[in-house]
């Protein structure tokens, strides 16, 4: 079963549509895995490339880029995409994953709920794990709308895991999500970092989006500032290990 317009990285992989992009260079087949992730974006490739090579070598990752599944989940509301993403997770497996990383916080809830027969982790829950840890105030920091939501109640579900009391309000960047969009990555940092350093009266900072990880390296508030691909990617790194 295979969704319109996504393809499965990896050797003997088939698959073909726009908006879509398989990554299979850098892989080592030597390693554990395939760890399989899921992408809205192509510029988390490079990112997670990077991660693999300094913290976890000879890990292989099998890139998925579906960059439609965020366009409708924006407009439409993430269950919209679900038997989308469930049928790019079947792929995955079909291919060989053994765990599947979601790296979009605004579809993570639905992939993670999928029943794919290997376990699908969203990437941003250790971090939403660690702000609870922080304290009980917590602000999450979005580019985008459709993102708070998702981000906030897995925030709350993992606070009722930990049995401790959370407080949690939202920022949404405006404006930043166009620098983005324009391959202007080092100006929507920027726009992140600001937005982060004019937040008062928080124990933990959260970047809803992977996109926004290099923000955190800009800030200079005392707060610490929360990022996702690198706690992310060390889960993964951690169940296809134990499989």
């Amino acid at each position: 079963m295979s969704a319109p317009g996504s393809r499965a990285g990896g050797p003997g992989s088939r698959g073909s549509g726009p908006g879509s992009r398989a990554s299979g260079p850098g892989s080592r087949a030597s390693g554990p895995g395939p760890l399989a992730l899921l992408h809205t974006s192509p510029l988390h490739v490079p990112v997670f490339e990077a991660l693999r090579d300094e913290a976890h070598q000879g890990l292989e990752l099998r890139h998925l880029v579906v960059e439609e599944l965020l366009a409708r989940a924006r407009s439409e509301g993430p269950e919209a995409v679900a038997d989308d993403v469930r049928a790019v997770l079947d792929r995955a497996v079909a291919d060989g994953a053994r765990a599947v990383l979601c790296t979009c916080s605004t579809i993570g809830a639905v992939a993670e709920r999928a029943a794919a027969g290997v376990p699908v982790l969203r990437v941003d829950r250790p971090m939403a794990a660690a702000a609870v840890a922080a304290g009980p105030r917590v602000v999450v920091l979005a580019a985008v709308h459709s993102t708070l939501e998702p981000t906030v109640a897995l925030v709350e579900e993992e606070a009722l895991r930990a049995g401790r009391r959370v407080d949690v309000r939202t920022v949404l960047v405006d404006g930043a999500w166009s620098f983005f969009e324009a391959g202007d990555t080092d100006g929507y940092a920027r726009a992140v970092a600001v937005a982060a350093d004019a937040v008062t009266d928080a124990d933990a900072i959260v970047l809803a989006q992977a996109s926004m990880a290099p923000a955190q390296h800009l800030t200079t508030t005392p707060t610490p500032v929360l990022s996702s691909p690198r706690p992310g990617l060390a889960a993964g790194a951690d169940v296809v290990c134990a499989s």
